[in-house]
């Protein structure tokens, strides 16, 4: 299965792809989608969602883990962020990619097993969970966001599937 892990933002959109064999999580790629800070939000939701398609047609994904907004600290960015997850869905939509969200608290509680972990703490745990190989593990914490949700998802779909057998 392949899993396109996104961590939303106006600026900064984390993605990921992931490939999950058995119980093996293999990075495929990952960056980061930033957007012109010049741009009207106009300009930079339509800059979202034309890397989004990009990157949906190049990788392919079976289906996709969005970060869902539970809560915001700064109460300036959580619409442009809001619209910015909007537009992601909108594509994701388009292009027939199933999509699951997660919280960042749930995100935590699966990689870690404590909901209310550090960022440092989700983000070792995903390094040893995460093959990569011979790609550069990402320094943007968006992106290494990304592959937590989309290892979120991995893990959450397998739980399921194992319920279902």
């Amino acid at each position: 299965m392949r899993i396109l892990g996104l961590d939303p933002g106006i600026a900064i959109v984390g993605y990921s792809i992931i490939d999950v064999i058995d119980d093996t999580y293999n990075l495929v790629a990952s960056g980061s989608i930033q957007t012109d800070k010049n741009k009207s939000d106009a300009g930079r939701l339509l800059e979202i969602s034309q890397d989004m398609e990009e990157i949906i047609k190049t990788y392919k994904p079976d289906c996709a883990g969005v970060e869902k907004l539970y809560f915001f600290k700064n109460q300036k960015t959580i619409i442009p962020v809001a619209q910015a997850r909007g537009i992601i869905l909108m594509t994701l939509e388009k292009y027939d990619v199933k999509t699951y969200e997660y919280t960042p608290i749930v995100v935590k509680q699966t990689i870690t097993g404590y909901g209310r972990a550090e960022k440092q703490e989700v983000a070792e745990a995903v390094r040893q969970m995460v093959k990569t190989n011979g790609n550069i593990w990402p320094k943007l914490d968006d992106t290494v966001d990304s592959i937590a949700i989309a290892v979120c998802h991995a893990r959450n779909y397998e739980i399921k599937l194992r319920c279902i057998s």
